[in-house]
């Protein structure tokens, strides 16, 4: 059956019950930001190309407020899939990495903010699930930023320049050379609305997406994935490498035609890089024209040759994904489905038929399970586009 995350309502109550109960006094600032799940564009945003994430309902929440020490920031997790210690406390005017983990990535949005931070505590509290590719980083990442913003009363304009800040964070303290796109529909997600972001020019359009009738369905396979420590990293090399070769700058001024200057004359790996990166761009493009024109069959078979791609030039998908994905395709009502995400691990996303859910969620979870041999048990959500970070107003019913 489809799972049930905890309520947007539950994770701020108990934020906020947390915070008064360690602190003993109410916060006066919260905010929050979402997951997403990228629908199609996987392995392109940084090889300067398309990608179609929606935000998820899914989000993290800081609450907090000044403690009016001069630099010291006193920070709780609640959050069970946290298997560190879950306070911490740091100088915000000596920033470093350290443990636990999960703290870097507030530590270095706060590092990269460009504004001295005052002392503060705060509580954080996530429905994200982690490790499931539906980027729980990032939601962390763009909830801090909008959190300093309102402690500081620093006005960052541009949502690129949020997403960026949020970026260089993963890059130098969690050591992810991920992509701009997580950080960028954290911040700019909407409701019924699709981003196609611009990966090379940070340029974005919502698009469309009114799900009446359609379901979108997040298969997590339990199959957890550290991407820092993965081959994500080598992929990318393995991009630039075949980009040169073919005498290139962007991937953007690329067609399949430059393949041939890599037929014979490279290892055969660096072709199926580079060709699933050009197919990947010409399918994201043409998903965001078939989102506008409500074509939801043609979004399906592009979601499906964004799979086959994947697993077969890219190597990112796994023995678990694929059998998620085989499974899925033969359900009743499903229009397309693929993995989403880094890859190694994690989640598919699925469009399909929203009368077909139910019977869809047996099937595969049947299947998955035989063929995993009990192994993993798949979690499924459901999922819609939504909104991206905002500030949370405290005056509402959670007091």
């Amino acid at each position: 059956m489809v799972s049930k995350v905890i309520s947007f309502d539950e994770v701020v109550k108990t934020s906020i019950e947390t915070f008064r109960n360690t602190f003993g006094s109410e916060p006066d600032i919260a905010a929050c930001a979402p997951g997403r799940v990228n629908l199609i564009g996987e392995h392109v945003d940084y090889n300067d190309g398309f990608v179609l994430p929606m935000a998820l309902p899914m989000v993290t929440v800081i609450v907090g407020k000044k403690n009016y020490t001069a630099s010291t920031c006193d920070v709780l997790t609640c959050f069970e899939g946290i298997r560190e210690e879950k306070r911490a406390q740091f100088e915000s005017t000596s920033i470093a990495k350290g443990a636990p983990k999960w703290l870097n990535y507030v530590k270095g949005v706060m590092f990269h903010f460009g504004q001295t931070v005052p002392g503060f505590n705060a509580v954080i509290h996530s429905n994200v699930p982690v490790g499931g590719g539906l980027s729980s980083s990032a939601a962390l990442e763009v909830a801090t930023i909008t959190f300093l913003q309102q402690l500081t009363a620093r006005k960052i304009e541009k949502d690129s320049d949020k997403a960026l800040i949020c970026q260089k964070a993963e890059h130098t303290f969690a050591n992810m050379p991920c992509g701009i796109m997580d950080q960028l529909i954290s911040v700019c997600g909407q409701k019924n609305r699709a981003l196609l972001i611009d990966c090379r020019y940070l340029i974005t359009e919502l698009i469309p997406f009114e799900t009446a009738g359609l379901a979108v369905l997040i298969c997590n396979s339990n199959v957890k994935h550290e991407l820092s420590s993965s081959e994500y990293p080598v992929r990318r090399k393995q991009c630039q490498q075949a980009l040169e070769l073919m005498g290139l700058k962007s991937y953007r001024d690329a067609t399949e035609k430059n393949l041939d200057a890599l037929k014979g004359a490279a290892d055969e790996v660096l072709l199926r890089r580079a060709r699933h990166v050009i197919t990947e761009i010409k399918r994201t493009i043409a998903a965001a024209e078939a989102l506008r024109a409500n074509d939801f069959e043609r979004m399906g078979k592009l979601m499906n040759e964004s799979h086959k791609s994947l697993r077969d030039d890219f190597n990112v998908s796994c023995h678990e994904l694929d059998i998620l994905v085989e499974a899925t395709m033969g359900a009743p009502g499903v229009l397309g489905t693929r993995m989403t995400g880094g890859g190694f691990g994690g989640c598919t996303v699925t469009l399909l038929s929203k009368s077909a859910v139910e019977d869809a969620v047996k099937e595969i979870d049947t299947i998955y399970s035989r063929k995993v041999g009990g192994k993993y048990r798949a979690r499924f959500y459901l999922a819609e586009p939504s909104e991206g970070a905002r500030l949370i107003n405290l005056d509402h019913c959670w007091r």
